[in-house]
């Protein structure tokens, strides 16, 4: 597995937990929680902006890695 697609699989999964988060916080009742959830969301979100960055300077450093 090329390092292109591993970072790719982790965004994937990144949004996946970011998914969740969001149905967490929507769903609960505890206003508390629902905090922690939101901002736990919101800082997944910042991280997942950050590996779709690297993602296209991977693929405009090695274009053969454009679509995997």
């Amino acid at each position: 597995m090329t390092v292109a697609s591993q970072v790719k699989q982790c965004l994937s999964s990144l949004k996946g937990i970011e998914a969740s988060l969001n149905t967490f916080s929507i769903e609960t009742e505890d206003e508390e929680v629902r905090q922690v959830f939101h901002e736990t969301c919101l800082t997944t979100r910042k991280v997942i902006g950050d590996i779709e960055k690297r993602i296209g300077e991977l693929e405009r450093e090695e274009p053969q890695y454009n679509g995997f």
